[in-house]
């Protein structure tokens, strides 16, 4: 069979086609373009616009519950990645040296910021001495480098991307852990509500957890080329880094301690999860709350003055009257309204709204959902309630379109053959574990290269069964799937 091919300036793969597709949408809606450096992208204004709408909603949030903004040094002495061993040997094939400033040999290497744990807690260590400097709840929103994969993707993978990095301390482990509940509630919030994406929440193995915590929470997504993609997460390192950096306190009863941490982050890898779950073969598709270009007016315009200029005036008329929802015209002449709807359809805009000579005289205009495809016929008077009630419906409709994606493509099992089927079809299976390392080190080899996601918190009520690999019993159930 012949493929059909589609107007060059639009897509030419389908969504089935993920890594054609996906980098297609990243160029052709002006979302990123590439770097000179490998791995790397340039983030264009309608990403990082989307960038801005999730660090401000974020930090507002973040604020609520006290937490402070600061930023720390890009460049890390290699003396303090040693304190930590577990951080360092997790970090240490990911971190790019600068060696040499000018002609001038560095005595000491300098790593670019692949997180910042070892530069911020050499300070927390000098700035905290008595319980009265706790809680300390400090918040950077920066770029980190990361280079050891050889595959990147754009936005999924990158070498360089954008994120927030808390680092909190408490006095005591129930406070510390305490906090992770309202750290993923704000990350649960932001996804869910603004990016329009549901989760799979749950503990990472120890296998899997960030490097130096005592665990990690978890937020993972499935992407439609089957494979999940972790998300925003929070850590509780218990004393493992105060230990290591020395960051002690004097408690009520002038006792001395060590204090409790965390560590979480959100990044743009989120942008990349957002647009390959929504967006479809036409192009660019956003949850109107994350996006302030909302609607855009196509006048139909014939070349005739006198109609042209009536069909103009309405148009600004109409967009005066849905400013608050983020609204503009299209004027351009040089452009057919054709060529405008295809623009529009493969860029950002959620709702479409079309207006002629004729639907001046009947005081309408057309309108058209990006989601759906759907058109209506709407009176000029009711405009404004239809729009808010149809973008609150897309934003909905989106959610539980990807909700309905996620947990159609998760299917429980109880066998290591069921396992090895479901991945390979690339859905994510639902099955019982043990705690054994070995076990999940197996798994990814008898699988073929599956591992384990999360843990959930909510587990079966009929019991736990028998681990997948070594038919022991079972520790609780696990999500299992391909990953980035």
């Amino acid at each position: 069979m012949v493929k059909k091919v589609k107007n060059q300036k639009g897509l030419t793969a389908e969504k089935d086609e993920f890594s054609d597709w996906f980098t297609q949408i990243m160029l052709k809606a002006d979302l990123a373009d590439y770097s000179s450096v490998s791995g790397t992208i340039v983030f264009r204004p309608t990403a990082y616009l989307i960038w801005e709408k999730i660090k401000e909603e974020t930090d507002k949030r973040f604020k609520k519950i006290g937490i402070q903004n600061v930023y720390f040094p890009l460049l890390i002495p290699e003396r303090l990645f040693n304190k930590e061993k577990e951080h360092f040997a997790g970090f240490s094939p990911e971190v790019a040296w600068v060696t040499q400033a000018g002609n001038t040999k560095l005595k000491e290497r300098l790593a670019i910021r692949p997180t910042s744990e070892t530069i911020m807690y050499e300070s927390y260590s000098k700035w905290i001495r008595s319980w009265r400097d706790l809680p300390l709840k400090y918040n950077q929103w920066n770029n980190v480098v990361r280079w050891e994969f050889k595959h990147p993707v754009p936005f999924l993978r990158t070498r360089e991307f954008l994120w927030n990095e808390g680092h909190t301390v408490y006095a005591t482990k129930r406070e510390a852990e305490k906090e992770g509940e309202s750290i993923i509630k704000i990350y649960r919030d932001i996804c869910e509500n603004y990016m329009a994406l549901p989760s799979l929440i749950g503990r990472k193995s120890d296998k899997e957890k960030f490097a130096g915590a005592e665990y990690t929470t978890s937020m993972e997504f499935l992407l439609p080329n089957g494979k999940a993609i972790q998300g925003p997460d929070f850590h509780y390192d218990g004393q493992n880094f105060s230990k290591a950096y020395g960051i002690s306190f004097l408690d009520k009863n002038g006792k001395k301690d060590y204090v409790y941490q965390n560590t979480f982050a959100l990044s743009t890898r989120m942008l990349g999860v957002m647009f390959a779950i929504h967006s479809d073969s036409k192009g660019l598709i956003l949850p109107p709350k994350i996006t302030n270009k909302r609607i855009v007016i196509v006048p139909i315009l014939f070349g005739k003055s006198e109609s042209d200029g009536k069909v103009l005036k309405k148009a600004k008329e109409i967009e005066k009257k849905l400013s608050k929802f983020g609204v503009f015209v299209d004027d351009r002449e040089n452009y057919k309204p054709g060529h405008k709807f295809h623009e529009w359809e493969l860029k950002v805009v959620p709702i479409r709204i079309e207006i002629g000579p004729q639907d001046i005289g009947k005081n309408q205009i057309a309108l058209v959902r990006r989601d759906t495809g759907k058109k209506y016929t709407v009176r000029v008077a009711s405009l404004g309630n239809t729009v808010e009630k149809l973008l609150e419906e897309i934003q909905k409709s989106l959610f539980n379109r990807a909700k309905a994606f996620l947990y159609d493509n998760i299917i429980e099992t109880n066998s290591l053959e069921s396992v090895k089927k479901i991945v390979r079809s690339k859905k994510i299976a639902f099955a019982p574990f043990c705690i054994s390392r070995k076990c999940e080190d197996d798994l990814r080899y008898k699988s073929g290269g599956a591992k384990i996601l999360n843990i959930p918190d909510k587990q079966p009520s009929n019991g736990n069964g028998k681990c997948v690999i070594c038919k022991s019993k079972a520790d609780y159930w696990v999500y299992i799937g391909k990953s980035y």
